[in-house]
């Protein structure tokens, strides 16, 4: 790999070399790199561009790497994942899509990720977004992610984008089922013109099924930022979303939870907070021997941890 794919490859998915354990490299719309082992399985799908990435019940302490590396101008990438996280598994999934645009031309990734969490397997999900490139043309991913989550299953979902993304329009459906539990954490940085949309469903289905959803985003600039996300209460559950975000300069910032409860017994709490840092804060800091940026930029790396 030449030196902007190694880059890449750090920043999405924390990698100097090619991981341990099973793993799927994509670049530029084509799968270059495949790694499965005994536990786990992955193989392109027959009918469309993707995989299916299969973990054998039981996996314990495993994980999986499925990058993608876009470096050409003007491509539009589409693909579609599939993963079925086996019984009683326990495994970590790391995905996350780099463009470096250098050219004229918008390049665009659109990931449709489709998880089966079968009964009492634990999944850690980590998906990253990154841009970089010195060229006009815009750098766009467009995520989707559809959960079911079996009885007695538990999936945590860390979403983030922090930088050199121009548009992003992310979609997250889930369905808790008996007994099972998802927390989602998503963190977002947009600055100059850039543009997030975040909007999730999340449908608590069965008996003491639980979820947690925390959004934290700094806005900057002019950018743009919509959060919506939902939650729908089936049955006697619990479930909790919060959207915290910091706004400078001319930003926009919309954040619209929304909580519908369709049984008795589902206790359901939604708050949204949207403010600028506080002076005190920066203050605090400057007294410490910071300068104001590098204060700022304290505060905005802690908030976003």
């Amino acid at each position: 790999m030449n030196a902007v794919e190694k880059r890449i490859l750090k920043e999405v998915a924390d990698l100097h070399e090619m991981p341990q354990g099973a793993y799927n490299i994509r670049k530029d719309g084509e799968g270059v790199n495949r790694k499965s082992t005994a536990n786990i399985e992955i193989k392109p799908k027959a009918d469309k561009p993707g995989i299916d990435v299969i973990i054998k019940p039981g996996t314990k302490g495993e994980s999986v790497h499925i990058p993608v590396i876009i470096t050409q101008t003007g491509l539009k990438d589409l693909v579609y994942n599939t993963f079925e996280i086996g019984e009683d598994s326990d495994v970590l999934i790391v995905a996350g899509c780099g463009i470096h645009n250098p050219g004229s031309k918008d390049s665009r990734h659109d990931g449709i990720h489709e998880f089966i969490i079968k009964k009492g397997a634990r999944l850690r999900y980590v998906e990253k977004h990154y841009g970089e490139g010195d060229g006009e043309g815009e750098r766009i991913l467009n995520p989707k992610t559809v959960l079911e989550i079996e009885k007695g299953a538990y999936a945590e979902l860390e979403l983030v984008q922090i930088k050199g993304v121009n548009s992003t329009k992310r979609s997250t459906e889930a369905k808790v089922h008996e007994n099972a539990h998802l927390t989602i954490t998503e963190r977002m940085l947009t600055h100059g013109k850039q543009y997030a949309e975040s909007e999730m469903v999340i449908e608590l289905a069965g008996e003491n099924s639980t979820t947690q959803i925390i959004s934290r985003s700094v806005a900057q600039d002019d950018s743009k930022q919509v959060f919506y996300p939902r939650v729908v209460g089936l049955d006697k559950c619990r479930g909790h979303v919060q959207c915290d975000a910091i706004i400078m300069d001319n930003a926009v910032v919309r954040a619209i939870p929304e909580i519908t409860a369709r049984h008795a017994d589902a206790q359901l709490v939604h708050e949204a907070a949207i403010g600028k840092i506080a002076g005190e804060q920066i203050i605090k800091l400057m007294t410490l021997g910071l300068t104001e940026k590098e204060a700022e930029e304290t505060i905005l790396q802690g908030f976003l941890k």
